[in-house]
């Protein structure tokens, strides 16, 4: 692949051939001394060695905040393969990777263009670096309930009116697997000399199969970050950042990680990271190509069952969607009365199948090289067992459609500010003019129609009045009946210099869930 040797593992092999081989007495932390002081009952389950590679930081084994020799050069190996300029392993997942893109690319008051269906971990990397959103809507599929990618038109007229933005950030691939035009995008965005950034937490496979939409790295994308634990090998909360180009600065990247991520990293969850990246590296296309075999005959499987939806390429024709990834498998029931949420309970309730999430429309199977034949077989012989018991007949209709509020309110306080406010309850109902101390979400499609800060108009009041009629989810709010909604007063800003004074609801400014937004009519759920 490259001048490297992408069979080493440097971090790995160091722990376990050098470190815990030769026995060492760890006066050192963790105070559990190589699992000699774990509860056993854990111990037991775990096994003895992940214990003896739990170590802390120091020479023979390398640091991650100034790395000069086994993790060093692992991120070498990571750079290459990936085809990044630098690249930086996160300990605490893309979240704190994203938070770095966002504080490494803007300044205080500098703005930076999003989707308005941004992950919660852009808008703390907002709150945190006190930038100034500018929320692209993007393009909502009414058949399958889901928000898709933001598209090349819509960022080029935002820029266009925002030609002062300092930076770009886009959502690719989706949860769901939509991917937007996003070589188009980079074209765009360079135009402006400004960086694109991309959250690609669902993308860390994609450079490994040519079926599979491109990545942000081979598109040109300045920098992103890929959750390596959720779809290749690493342990859960391992990502990695890339960068490439000269518009975001390596030095700048190591200052802000170096102050965000924990100055005690697991070694275990590094370790992983460095054998995730040799497994792709040499067995990549042969892994993703059995990933993507094993999802298409699901998906065939699946779209012959009655009463059961899985859509694939036929979504390439809609707006905002120009690549699909296949390995992602997104199931309807909703022609049986069930709503996602209704499925899920199902699959995981009575044939002991977990999913990654579900919607008001849709349950999402994510599914990898590691599924056996036997895992896919299981999954189609419940959703033919679920559908021979709610068959269309006796449910008598579609869970119905929903219909998306698509305004962008206005924002009256920055993110920053919002978050440092004092907030006071306020019925809902003599609310309108105020400002949002909370968002509102609802699914589908997971685009919030508030954040906090922003205007609670007429319109969003008489929406949020006609969802308390209807089935679908709404999150965010504090008052789950609906009737209340936390506003933030003119005068009660906590000085952000000291401690901010008790507040009644400063604990879910943000509230995201992995999904996005638009207005749904009210839907009688028709279960049997």
């Amino acid at each position: 692949m490259g001048k490297l040797d992408q069979r080493e593992t440097p971090i790995f092999s160091n722990l376990k051939n050098e470190y815990a081989a030769r026995k060492i007495a760890p006066f050192h932390v963790p105070g559990h001394k190589q699992g000699r002081g774990i509860d056993k009952e854990f111990y037991d389950f775990i096994g003895p060695n992940i214990f003896k590679i739990d170590v802390t930081i120091f020479e023979m084994v390398d640091g991650l905040h100034y790395p000069k020799s086994h993790i060093k050069k692992a991120l070498e190996l990571t750079a290459e393969t990936f085809g990044a300029k630098e690249s930086f392993f996160t300990v605490n997942g893309t979240s704190g990777g994203i938070q770095a893109m966002i504080l490494s690319a803007i300044k205080p008051g500098e703005k930076i263009l999003v989707p308005r269906n941004i992950h919660i971990s852009v808008s703390a990397g907002i709150i945190l670096g006190g930038a100034t959103p500018v929320y692209m809507q993007p393009e909502i599929d009414p058949v399958n309930g889901i928000a898709h990618g933001v598209s090349p038109e819509t960022v080029r007229q935002t820029l266009l009116q925002h030609p002062d933005a300092s930076a770009v950030l886009v959502i690719n691939p989706t949860y769901y697997g939509i991917a937007t035009d996003l070589v188009s995008i980079v074209n765009i965005v360079h135009g402006y000399d400004i960086p694109l950034l991309v959250d690609e937490a669902h993308g860390p496979h994609l450079q490994f199969a040519d079926d599979l939409p491109i990545s942000a790295m081979e598109a040109g994308a300045d920098a992103c970050t890929q959750s390596t634990h959720k779809l290749t090998g690493a342990l859960t909360q391992g990502s990695i950042l890339h960068i490439q180009g000269d518009l975001i600065q390596g030095n700048r990247v190591r200052q802000v990680l170096n102050i965000l991520q924990s100055t005690s990293p697991s070694y275990p969850l590094l370790a992983s990271l460095d054998v995730a990246r040799k497994q792709v590296a040499l067995d990549g296309e042969s892994l993703i190509g059995q990933a993507i075999r094993n999802a298409k005959w699901l998906r065939g499987e699946i779209n012959i069952i009655s009463g059961m939806h899985c859509f694939g390429e036929e979504v390439l024709d809609r707006q905002g969607v120009f690549a699909f990834d296949p390995t992602k498998i997104s199931v309807s029931a909703k022609t049986l009365g069930l709503t996602g949420f209704q499925l899920e309970k199902i699959l995981t309730t009575e044939y002991n199948i977990q999913v990654e999430l579900s919607d008001f429309y849709n349950v999402l199977f994510i599914t990898s090289y590691a599924d056996s034949k036997d895992d896919l077989k299981t999954v189609q012989h419940a959703l033919r067992a679920i559908s021979a018991q709610y068959t269309p007949l006796a449910h008598k209709g579609d869970v119905p459609a929903v219909n998306y509020l698509s305004t962008t309110p206005r924002m009256l306080d920055n993110p920053r500010d919002a978050f440092f406010a004092v907030k006071t309850k306020c019925q809902l109902n003599e609310a309108i003019g105020k400002k949002s101390g909370e968002s509102i979400m609802v699914y589908p499609p997971g685009i919030p129609i508030l954040y906090p800060g922003e205007e609670i108009t007429e319109d969003i009041i008489h929406y949020i009045e006609m969802l308390k009629s209807t089935n679908v989810s709404v999150q965010g709010l504090e008052d789950s009946s609906l009737e209340y909604i936390n506003i933030i007063e003119d005068y009660a800003v906590c000085p952000v210099a000291s401690m901010p004074p008790p507040v009644q609801d400063c604990s879910d400014v943000i509230e995201q869930s992995p999904s996005n937004t638009e207005v749904f009519e009210p839907a009688i759920m028709n279960t049997g």
